[in-house]
């Protein structure tokens, strides 16, 4: 039967470019996990969108004097031309701006409120007397009462990932004018987040596929016990309130932007004339992946789920694989200080395979990792260079050379060449493995080490030196050769898709290499296939790269 997979991906907000880290933390390893499931041949849907309605995007808005409409359309074309140079395949990136997306908030909203988990309530909000207005959570910051990191914001600390109240903070400020704001009350409506906790807190300990910092971290989170939560503002941006009375409020965004995964699998469904086609992930044996950064975990492992309970009859997530933070040069990136690489301008100036494969190899799965354009040069000359590229390049060289550019037939093969084929079905079935946990750096180095098993064979072989004395047995040698780098061209496809999809028509196929499935056979090497004269897959970088690069950070 075939396995119904969707893969939500976070939101990013709209009010500004995409950077590495975010590539490491959600985009990038969601794209290598739908791009496997694609080519094994489920059902998968892969969805996500600009976050129109954060305060990050208001807060722009106001800071360049322009409206919220113009700061999220600017954002939202510029990261559908970056996912596609990049090679994030979404079915959907929409953006919450959207009346499907109101709708589904509203309905949401409007069934928890009938079910008695949603009830109004007063709160002390701050409240800036220089502006006169009372500020939303991320237009106030000061220190984090947990881990004292000072910048932290008014609904969480991105040092320590714990979820805060404004009143929380320590030396409170406003993020507009800098002034010290005062609490006032105001009506709000809260979500019961305390109904859930036991029945979440049940559901989390069963979770044994979870990766343990997400378990772990969700479990402790929800034995210090939930509050209660506003989720509605003062403000005038985002989805209104759909009861009448309210207009000068709106459902906020914390609440609001994790129904963006469901409103985009409808927003899907209808684009593709199948009005009811997202209850396939949504509901009975549908399985949901959501990819995002650590910071993300409490929103998706807790209030997400709560809000689903709440909402009955959809399935809860099925695995919440969130990252670790991957750092630059050292240092935590800081968009504040522009201490990142911005995906956009990388993409101006460089392929976009060396990117993913520097990325995926150093992927933060459990640990904080670090990117550094040294690093990123070694990996591409050393790796995809080096092993990878030249593999494939001397392979396709010699048959060109001595066999007229067609496979040559193997014959009997000997006891060498038999050995790396049955390495290359090992490892087939342990990439796919890793892949099927979301094991992904795991999986690349698996691949990566057939690579480096070809090219000791290859070594060993010697067929540039066989050729002038026994042509069959170099012939068996390259046509070995080449039934590994069909292998590895499979393995390697949901990270580096572009070399992929060169090698495969290098290798005298047609069509896409996803045609051919998740599978390989080295019988579909067939002898007397013309073979391209290759191509290099992978440019060599100068060593000076890392020098302009550092200049350009101000390293």
């Amino acid at each position: 039967m075939t396995e119904r997979i969707l893969v939500a991906v976070a939101w990013p907000y709209a009010n500004g470019s995409i950077h590495i880290g975010q590539v490491a933390g959600a985009y990038l390893p969601a794209d290598i996990f739908a791009r496997y499931h694609r080519m094994k041949g489920s059902d998968v849907l892969m969805v996500s969108g600009s976050d129109a309605h954060g305060t990050p995007v208001t807060l722009t808005a106001e800071q360049r004097g322009v409206t919220p409409e113009q700061v999220y359309t600017e954002y939202q074309a510029e990261f559908l031309d970056n996912w596609g140079r990049l090679g994030i395949t979404f079915d959907l990136f929409t953006t919450t701006h959207t009346e499907n997306h109101q709708q589904v908030a509203q309905d949401i909203f409007s069934r928890l409120h009938d079910k008695g988990h949603i009830y109004k309530s007063t709160m002390e909000m701050p409240y800036c007397g220089t502006d006169n207005r009372f500020l939303a959570d991320r237009y106030v910051e000061g220190e984090c009462p947990h881990c004292a990191y000072d910048g932290a914001r008014g609904d969480q600390c991105d040092n320590c990932g714990r979820t805060l109240d404004p009143r929380d903070l320590k030396g409170i400020t406003c993020r507009i004018c800098g002034a010290t704001p005062e609490f006032s009350d105001t009506e709000h409506f809260f979500i019961r987040l305390t109904a859930f906790e036991d029945t979440l807190l049940e559901w989390a300990r069963k979770q044994e596929h979870w990766k343990s910092n997400v378990k772990n971290f969700t479990i402790s989170f929800l034995e210090g016990g939930l509050r209660d939560r506003a989720i509605t503002r003062d403000i005038d941006w985002g989805v209104p309130l759909p009861l009448d009375g309210y207009d000068g409020k709106r459902i906020y965004v914390w609440f609001e932007a994790v129904i963006g995964y469901l409103s985009a699998s409808i927003e899907w469904a209808k684009n593709r004339g199948e009005p009811d086609r997202w209850e396939d992930f949504w509901k009975s044996d549908g399985r949901s992946y959501y990819f995002m950064g650590k910071d993300n975990i409490p929103f998706h492992t807790i209030i997400w789920p709560a809000l689903l309970l709440g909402y009955g009859g959809l399935n809860l997530p099925y695995d919440v694989p969130a990252n670790e933070y991957m750092n630059l040069e050292g240092f935590k990136l800081s968009t504040s200080r522009n201490w990142a690489i911005w995906l956009p301008e990388y993409l101006d100036r460089y392929d976009p395979d060396p990117l993913r494969y520097v990325i995926a190899a150093g992927m933060p799965e459990t640990s904080d990792s670090d990117f550094s354009w040294r690093e990123y040069v070694r990996r591409n000359n050393d790796e995809l260079v080096a092993t990878y590229g030249n593999l494939v390049h001397r392979v396709l060289t010699m048959v060109n050379r001595n066999f007229d550019g067609v496979a040559p037939d193997p014959g009997q093969l000997d006891e060498a060449s038999e050995a790396l084929l049955d390495e290359a079905r090992e490892r087939f079935a342990q990439c796919s493995a890793s892949l099927e946990a979301v094991r992904l750096r795991l999986a690349l180095n698996t691949a990566m080490g057939l690579a480096q098993a070809a090219n000791r064979y290859l070594e060993q072989a010697a067929p540039w030196r066989s050729v002038r004395e026994d042509k069959a047995k170099a012939g068996a040698a390259l046509w070995t050769g080449l039934a590994v780098i069909d292998c590895l061209k499979t393995l390697l496809y949901p990270f580096i898709p572009f070399s992929s999809e060169r090698l495969h028509t290098m290798l005298g196929f047609e069509g896409r290499v996803t045609e051919a499935g998740w599978a390989w056979d080295p019988t579909a090497t067939v002898p007397g296939r013309r073979i391209s004269s290759p191509e290099p897959l992978f440019a060599k970088l100068d060593e000076a790269v890392v020098e302009s690069e550092a200049q350009r950070l101000g390293a």
